[in-house]
């Protein structure tokens, strides 16, 4: 059936539901709408499945969570004692969240599933940490992340904590074309109570998790020590941050912290930000006028879902300054080693993991300190695969993991990105350098470019949205494939890694990457720069970091823009 077919028999098969059928009646008179709503089912894949809430097959609504969850739990049924281990669930604050995590809990107890659910929102390490904690089979938490308000998301995860891996997903989507949105019935509440199959989880759990998260501090002493002093403005952007966030300050010795009111509450329109990312500087305008005002040491902020965390400090002037994921990761894996080495607690086969698109940077800090350093594809869950391969096989002690985009984890029994526990660094890091030397966040990583050389970077991304938007980037990056430039900002490429082809090359030279295989085009450049070119595995877009380092900082961010206005015109050529 096209698009406008399928439509018809939505308004057909939910014309019991009036909410629904009001939105549908509501594009009757839109053809491009109920194309971008009906041409396609929405997609789910490693990292679940995210959209623009709203009626539709190509929206996140009740249907396609109930259909998903139905395939999940036909996956379960196959699996010894899957149905009794049962599946954790949790959300963020997001529009629907809530619905969307009770309908899922209710749908697998009609199929028998035992459910573990939280009885009101949480971030999404807790959720990995409790599918650990509890010994389930799986878990789901229903969060976009830091999308835009409009969207939510379905993120899936197994026994290990960690995102589903390929052949679990694989036994999910195999199951979602049989699947009908009839038979994806959820139970009534009370009934799945009193059969055992519901059950709400909540201080335990949350007391377990933050246990955890206080083991990973690496300089307890100070932090009690220097916390007291050190004063702090938190946002939690309207998201889950809020409780656990302020608990783990408080209970490590940060006894000055100040939470932006006007964002301390839950709210899923996310009213006084652009987009809830602390990726983002505009997110952070409130807490920065907050921190100068107070004249903060540190201000942080956490996204909806709270594994991300994005920090800004005061310099000399008094005027506050952002630091970037790359900044932040290097700061924190530097104060780790350098601190695990300082008090005899570094294993000699220390390693930590990032991934293609993060800074070289990380790389010498690790080879400074003897810390084997492993790079991934993006995405935290090949960092959590990493984990699982140390614990199995004994060959490393995991440090520390993060990516670019403002993630990172410093333990093991959470396998997602953590920013309870990047919080937790983030301020014990800030104590010690104040102790030590007087000096802010913003001061720690100026002092790691003068050790280790002025790294830069930059992303730029090109928004490709809707059925076209596809199009556009599969064509994109075939054409990037098969005539890739031999030279990008006036710097030759070296070689060229091509994921999708599981090679690299460089002039006659053919060798075989290891990593799985995606569509990601990386190209190596002279003096250790690189641009790579992938589409989001998450949104409708095309990402493009572009990485260079130099002696100084003016001559990096020279680089970084005569490489990265070059790429952008070869990409906007291919479009």
């Amino acid at each position: 059936m096209d698009a406008m077919q399928v439509y018809r028999q939505w308004l057909t098969d939910f014309a019991n539901d009036p909410e629904t059928v009001a939105d549908l009646k509501a594009i009757e008179n839109d053809p491009a709408e109920i194309e971008d709503r009906f041409y396609r089912e929405l997609e789910f894949g490693t990292a679940g499945m995210r959209g623009v809430l709203g009626a539709g097959t190509n929206r996140l609504n009740i249907y396609n969570v109930r259909r998903v969850t139905r395939a999940l739990a036909k996956y379960i049924l196959t699996t010894p004692d899957g149905k009794d281990k049962g599946v954790a669930i949790a959300y963020d604050s997001r529009n629907m969240s809530d619905v969307f995590a009770r309908q899922a809990a209710l749908v697998l107890c009609a199929a028998g599933v035992k459910v573990f659910l939280f009885e009101s929102l949480r971030p999404v390490p807790v959720l990995s940490f409790t599918i650990r904690h509890l010994k389930c089979i799986a878990g789901i938490v229903i969060t976009a992340s830091h999308n835009p308000k409009q969207y939510n998301g379905y993120k899936a995860y197994w026994t290990d904590g960690g995102q589903m891996p390929p052949e679990s997903v694989k036994g999910i989507t195999d199951r979602i074309p049989e699947t009908t949105y009839a038979e994806s019935v959820p139970m009534d509440e009370q009934a799945a109570l009193d059969a055992g199959l519901l059950n709400y989880i909540g201080k335990d759990v949350d007391d377990a998790y933050i246990a955890a998260v206080k083991k990973l501090s690496v300089n307890p002493e100070l932090a009690r020590e220097v916390g007291k002093d050190l004063k702090i403005v938190y946002t939690p952007l309207h998201g889950s941050g809020n409780i656990p966030v302020r608990r783990i300050f408080d209970e490590i010795g940060m006894k000055n912290v100040y939470v932006v009111p006007e964002q301390e509450k839950p709210d899923g329109n996310f009213p006084t930000v652009r987009v809830p990312n602390p990726e983002e500087s505009d997110a952070f305008r409130l807490a920065l006028q907050m921190q100068k005002e107070l004249g903060a040491d540190l201000c942080v902020g956490t996204d909806p879902d709270c594994d991300r965390v994005g920090i800004a400090c005061m310099t000399a002037d008094g005027t506050p300054r952002l630091l970037n994921g790359n900044q932040i990761g290097c700061v924190l894996l530097h104060y780790i080693l350098s601190q695990k080495k300082e008090r005899g607690e570094l294993p000699e086969n220390a390693a930590a993991v990032t991934t293609i698109v993060s800074t070289n940077m990380a790389a010498a800090i690790a080879k400074s300190f003897g810390c084997k350093m492993i790079e991934v594809l993006t995405g935290f869950k090949y960092i959590a695969e990493q984990i699982h391969l140390f614990e199995t096989t004994g060959c490393n002690t995991f440090m520390f993991g993060f990516e670019e985009s403002f993630g990172y984890l410093s333990g093991t029994d959470v396998r997602d990105k953590d920013g309870v526990n990047a919080c937790m660094l983030i301020a014990e890091a800030a104590c010690y350098y104040k102790k030590n030397f007087g000096k802010t966040l913003v001061d720690a990583i100026d002092m790691l470019y003068q050790q280790y050389g002025y790294y830069g970077d930059k992303v730029v991304s090109f928004v490709c949205p809707g059925k076209d938007g596809l199009a556009t980037m599969q064509n994109l990056m075939a054409s990037l494939r098969d005539n890739p430039p031999a030279e990008i900002g006036g710097a030759k490429v070296v070689a060229l890694r091509d994921y999708q082809k599981s090679t690299r090359v460089e002039g006659d030279k053919v060798e075989t990457l290891t990593l799985p295989k995606s569509n990601v085009l990386y190209f190596e450049l002279e003096n250790d720069a690189w641009v790579c070119v992938r589409p989001s595995g998450t949104e409708p877009k095309i990402k493009l970091y572009v990485n260079a380092v130099s002696d100084a900082s003016d001559k990096t961010q020279a680089l970084l823009k005569e490489y990265a206005d070059a790429a952008v015109e070869i990409l906007n050529g291919r479009m």
